[in-house]
């Protein structure tokens, strides 16, 4: 149980249910984006949405997850200093994280912490700062995240909706690929041509897209 009452088992459809179909999905798509980067392997993914509530902290959770679960070294990182999640999710304290790495005058040990999953860690928001987008672009955070490559062999980035501020783009071109998660349903097709534009105008490497909440055709069990 972690610091927030919570724990993943019960908010992660990867560890509550592995053989789930959703599970599955999950695994697939981590194979997809194993597969699709042999030529430039992905070290580094942002994780975004078009617009809040389209699932894209869940969704980074649970590829994480299966990440760590082939035997990764994998780091998460709570980038939406606006309406950051993972520490919930993960039920972890948050008192300190990113932004005290950012802030921080020396380059001592990151306050990364483990999760219940081997060979996954987190690096929560921390404090949030007033000018989020300010931070992330800074010269600082360019560094940080060189020193994050070296912690894991996968690095995921949870950031905020990429329509709705600029923090996404800030960081979408300091990233190896950018994963989007838009909803069915729920997902405006104007918002999603608007946030792959945004996307390609900073030249980030749109690796994928999930849609969340599609339904499942029912009468294959394969």
């Amino acid at each position: 149980m972690g610091a927030n009452g919570s724990s993943p088992e019960t908010t992660l459809i990867t560890l509550r249910d592995p053989g789930s179909p959703a599970a599955e999905a999950f695994r697939t798509l981590r194979t997809n984006l194993l597969f699709s980067s042999l030529d430039r392997p992905l070290h580094t993914l942002l994780v975004t949405s078009t617009a809040p509530d389209e699932g894209k902290s869940t969704t980074l959770a649970n590829l994480a997850v299966t990440m760590a679960q082939a035997e990764q070294r994998v780091l998460i990182v709570d980038c939406d200093l606006r309406r950051p999640s993972l520490h919930t999710i993960f039920g972890l304290p948050n008192e300190r994280g990113l932004t005290s790495a950012v802030l921080a005058q020396d380059d001592g040990p990151l306050p990364i912490q483990p999760t219940s999953v081997p060979g996954l860690h987190v690096l929560t928001s921390g404090p949030l700062p007033p000018r989020p987008a300010d931070l992330l672009g800074s010269r600082r955070m360019g560094a940080l995240i060189e020193r994050m490559r070296s912690e894991a062999e996968i690095v995921l980035f949870d950031t905020p909706p990429v329509v709705a501020v600029t923090d996404a783009a800030t960081l979408a071109s300091r990233v190896d690929g950018v994963l989007l998660v838009l909803h069915a349903g729920q997902t405006r097709r104007d918002r999603a041509r608007e946030a792959r534009r945004l996307l390609e105008q900073v030249k980030a490497n749109i690796v994928g897209v999930v849609l969340n909440g599609a339904k499942v055709e029912r009468g294959y069990t394969y």
